[in-house]
């Protein structure tokens, strides 16, 4: 895995404050995120399909549910950034670079 390339898989957000009841399940064969080392990674086609998941699951607001980062899923089982995700999405040939950008960051647009 580490010779294959890593491209984008879905949209993530990592609500890093969120408690487990049994966090040791999701370490198991790799269901987290490999970066992952608290909370809980919601992933989805859209981030708003992440949100409402972990409002539908705890009963929080987004707010209620601590600090969290948007960002995506990769190949390779890693959480990232929208900034990282951008130019992972470049790199696999997933989106174009974009001309005018210091600090782009990918949007699920961008990519479906």
């Amino acid at each position: 895995m580490k010779n294959t390339k890593e491209y984008i898989i879905c949209a993530a957000i990592w609500y890093k404050e969120l408690q487990l009841k049994n966090p040791d399940v999701l370490k198991i064969r790799g269901f987290a995120p490999y970066n992952v080392d608290k909370g809980i990674v919601f992933c989805g086609w859209r981030h708003q399909n992440c949100l409402y998941q972990m409002v539908a699951i705890t009963g929080f607001t987004n707010h209620e549910a601590g600090h969290s980062i948007e960002g995506f899923l990769t190949s390779k089982n890693r959480f990232v950034d929208r900034e990282e995700a951008m130019k992972i999405a470049i790199e696999a040939g997933q989106v174009k670079e974009k001309e005018t950008c210091n600090k782009c960051k990918l949007f699920s647009e961008d990519l479906y």
